[in-house]
């Protein structure tokens, strides 16, 4: 009987090693391997990122090592090396690897460990910009007191706009692949380390505010002068 778990034990160092081999080249194998082959026993993570009919699942699985492990099992986008004149001169950047369908997924829901807080608020987009100009007539529209014409009305559109921050305080680059792995479409980092991540339907790069849960962390209370032991006088 004694057999039983040194076969067992085999078989796991086989399918470890096993897939490490399948790991990409930019997985973390020291940190992902013992989380993904549990992951990868579980089929948490049996899906791709067209369908993400698994996302929600391989994220809760990964945990807190999601933004890290992600890419050992080819559920976050592939990382973009490229600086932007954007992020050269301010804190807010486009994310051109975006997966709207996987941020929109893992922010439908409140996080259960609260690894994020979501906010959703609708946002009205003119259209008008976004169609060919080939009428330059001038036209005129008259209005009279039992009725109001707003020329732009017919033109506006409500969206549904989506943002996820972060609960820890953390560097812009660990912010900027946090988002990134979440499939977010752009992201805003704050001087005080707060993250936000932003959806495809904001505009402006989501709310100007840091609204981390946990961040900037709390100041350690300052002792008084008078309070502080300098040892007893001579």
């Amino acid at each position: 009987m004694r057999s039983f778990p040194v076969v067992l034990a085999l078989t796991s160092a086989v399918f470890t090693i096993f897939l490490l081999t399948q790991m990409s080249e930019c997985c973390n194998e020291a940190v992902c391997a013992s989380i993904v082959s549990k992951c990868m026993i579980t089929q948490s993570c049996k899906c791709d990122l067209k369908n993400c009919s698994c996302c929600k699942e391989c994220f809760s699985c990964l945990s807190h090592l999601y933004s890290e492990c992600c890419s050992c099992v080819d559920m976050c986008p592939k990382p973009n090396h490229t600086v932007s004149a954007l992020s050269s001169k301010s804190h807010v950047e486009d994310l051109p690897e975006a997966i709207p369908n996987l941020f929109q997924v893992l922010t439908s829901e409140a996080d259960a460990q609260q690894r994020w807080i979501t906010f959703n608020f609708p946002v009205d987009i003119d259209t008008s910009h976004y169609h060919p100009r080939l009428d330059k007539t001038i036209k005129y529209r008259t209005k009279n007191v039992e009725q109001e014409v707003d020329p732009r009305k017919d033109m506006m559109i409500t969206l549904n706009c989506s943002v996820a921050y972060l609960s820890q305080c953390m560097p812009w680059n660990k912010c900027k692949g946090s988002c990134q792995s979440m499939g977010a479409v752009s992201y805003r980092w704050f001087h005080d380390g707060c993250c936000e991540c932003i959806g495809e339907n904001c505009i402006n790069y989501g709310i100007n505010e840091s609204r981390c849960l946990k961040c900037p962390e709390p100041e350690e209370s300052l002792l008084d002068e008078t309070e502080i032991d300098y040892g007893e006088e001579e």
